[in-house]
């Protein structure tokens, strides 16, 4: 073949290679399109998150196709796509409930929860949060708000502290429970002390004779105590903290939630310590002081 022949050739073939270029694609056929539709119109459908009480009592995948709707009878209902799964935020006051919620789009659940008679549904919210930049300004500003607008409701979202919070009153309730238990705590180790100080009434006594002074047993039985009370402390901290997660798991699982039930802070271990050392020396020195103000010959006799 000569040289002006493969310059043909090499012609031709380059125009066929353009041409099946510029080709048109072929039109799918009807098995193709029914089995890219069902893919297709699941990738098109809004995304939806729901709960992961919900998604488990459902049994549900991410991706599934999900359908809502605010009507009981579902007459007006949308069909959205499954993207993913959040944990409801833990509120004491629902926790006994089943958290089957779902989080939309703004537009999306406009969509959903418009009224086709009622134009102005699109237009208008129900509530509104505002975020103060001082917090503790917001009971000023929502009784501001509340009176240059006639027919608005505002109100704190912050707790607090009235008589007909019921969180409050909890808390009012275990305290009292916690000082009961220091007081009657404290009554029985006093009397521990007293009658361990008894058996060393002989070792008090000993101590007197070969020329102790009363402060010197004092500050003895002040540096035991001392010694006594934080390893005590010590130990009920440890012990707290180690159970703490235990009883978290235990009524997080008995009630289905992410609630902490049970939490161990530096602040409530700092207080413990300011309670419990103090009142184990206490209740050491004064069953002591019961030993030093009898006599050397009284102590040792038997």
């Amino acid at each position: 073949m000569n040289r002006n022949a493969r310059r043909i050739v090499l012609a031709g073939l380059l125009l066929a290679l353009a041409g099946a270029a510029l080709a048109p694609p072929a039109a799918p056929s009807s098995s193709d399109r029914a089995a890219e539709s069902p893919a297709h119109a699941a990738s098109e459908l809004p995304g939806v998150l729901l709960s992961r009480q919900l998604v488990e009592a459902r049994r549900l995948e991410i991706g599934d196709t999900v359908v809502l709707s605010v009507d009981p009878q579902g007459s007006r209902r949308r069909s959205f796509r499954l993207v993913g799964v959040y944990e409801p935020f833990p509120d004491p006051m629902r926790i006994t409930q089943s958290r089957h919620e779902a989080r939309l789009h703004l537009p999306d659940l406009l969509q959903l929860t418009q009224d086709p008679s009622d134009p102005q549904t699109l237009e208008s919210v129900g509530s509104i949060n505002v975020a103060l930049q001082d917090p503790s300004d917001a009971a000023a500003f929502a009784r501001d708000l509340t009176a240059r607008i006639p027919g608005l409701f505002a109100d704190p979202t912050a707790a607090e502290d009235d008589d007909g919070n019921p969180f409050v009153v909890l808390e009012r309730f275990h305290l009292a429970i916690a000082l009961v238990t220091v007081l009657g705590s404290t009554a029985f180790l006093l009397a521990l002390m007293v009658i361990r100080a008894d058996e060393r009434r002989e070792t008090v006594g000993v101590l007197r004779l070969i020329g102790f002074s009363r402060r010197r047993v004092l500050l003895e039985v002040f540096v035991e105590g001392l010694c006594v009370a934080l390893a005590g402390a010590l130990f009920g901290l440890v012990l707290a903290a180690l159970m703490q997660g235990g009883f978290n798991r235990f009524f997080q699982w008995r009630y289905d939630t992410a609630l902490v039930f049970v939490r161990v802070t530096a602040g409530i271990a700092w207080r413990c310590m300011l309670i419990a050392v103090p009142l184990g020396v206490f209740a050491g020195l004064v069953a002591s002081w019961t030993l030093l103000r009898r006599g050397v010959l009284e102590l040792i006799r038997r």
